[in-house]
């Protein structure tokens, strides 16, 4: 290449015998060219640059779709769970209803009859905080009216998220009020199976009644009296059997009742046993309905071989036959 004052000239020789050709370019025309070929070279690089950037972009988004996916997948199993366990909880909450009305519990009272309120809810956006609906939305929108992507994404894993933050509220809630209802249950249950265990609910002798209870003519003074048991006749040395738990109050002979024994099954009931012909319990030792605490006799004021049955509550004589089912 040969340089004249104002041009540039490329000679190409193309063989010995072949004339050469000549181009000529003036300096400016290089100058501008060289200058084109640097902004095309510096705009390719850019855009090399940014395909680059952006294939990392498009690498990092594809990577965080996988990731909200999986999260989206493990919340929506979450919250299928929580419901499930709801559910069970509600079934467990009919059961505890079913067993107060059966255990005589009365249920519990609402205490926010008053101030009920309801209805869907969602955490607020930004842009909607103070605003009505279609302002707040318009704010949440992006220019062409529709949602982004990334948008919509995030709102979605937000309801979801809020959602299952409420019902475990809730399960929270209920299972600290189910826990309290088991608590009485048990509590109730327990006491009325202590006091079903220790009220008086069968013959503590099988024979057949020879007085009942309530006024009568004395088989002594042949007056009108008040008979405070019932007398159960059978035959001599028949077992007597406790009609309840309880522990044993007293034990002995008295003149009028011979040899006796009296029970205390708390819960203010007694119960006396009377003309004994063997004592087989002492004082202070814990009976279990069913078990024989003495033997059947005529001790005492009578007339042949009977008990005498005295049930009291709260030190007052009733009618035994009430506390005998069977």
């Amino acid at each position: 290449m040969r340089e004249a004052k104002d041009s540039y000239t490329i000679v190409v020789f193309r063989g010995a015998t072949s004339k050469p050709l000549r181009f000529s370019f003036s300096r400016t025309f290089v100058r501008r060219a060289m200058i084109v070929g640097a902004s095309l070279l510096l705009v390719e690089l850019l855009f090399i640059f940014q395909y680059v950037i952006r294939t990392g972009d498009m690498w990092e988004l594809n990577a965080l779709r996988v990731e909200i996916v999986n999260a989206r997948e493990q919340t929506t199993a979450f919250a299928n769970a929580v419901r499930d366990l709801k559910q069970r909880l509600l079934a467990m909450q009919e059961i505890n209803k079913k067993l107060r009305v059966m255990l005589g519990i009365q249920p519990e009272k609402a205490e926010d009859l008053l101030n009920g309120r309801g209805g869907g809810e969602r955490p607020l956006l930004d842009g909607e905080a103070g605003g009505a609906l279609g302002t707040s939305q318009e704010g949440a929108r992006d220019r062409d009216g529709r949602r982004s992507e990334a948008e919509q994404t995030d709102y979605n894993e937000k309801d979801l998220a809020f959602q299952v933050q409420h019902e475990l509220e809730q399960l929270q809630t209920e299972t600290v009020s189910q826990e309290r209802t088991l608590e009485e249950l048990t509590m109730a249950a327990k006491e009325r199976r202590t006091r079903w265990a220790s009220t008086p609910s069968v013959w503590p002798v099988r024979g057949w009644v020879t007085s009942h209870f309530g006024p009568r003519i004395s088989p002594f003074t042949g007056e009108e009296a008040l008979h405070d048991g019932i007398d159960i006749g059978a035959a001599p040395n028949t077992p007597i059997q406790a009609p309840a738990g309880g522990t044993v109050a007293a034990v002995g002979f008295d003149a009028k009742m011979g040899n006796i024994i009296n029970i205390d099954h708390g819960y203010g009931i007694q119960t006396q046993y009377g003309h004994l012909a063997k004592i087989m319990v002492k004082k202070g030792q814990q009976v279990k309905r069913g078990e024989v605490i003495g033997l059947l006799g005529s001790t005492g004021f009578s007339t042949g071989p009977h008990l005498h049955y005295l049930v009291k509550v709260n030190q007052r004589a009733v009618n035994p036959q009430l506390y005998i089912l069977n």
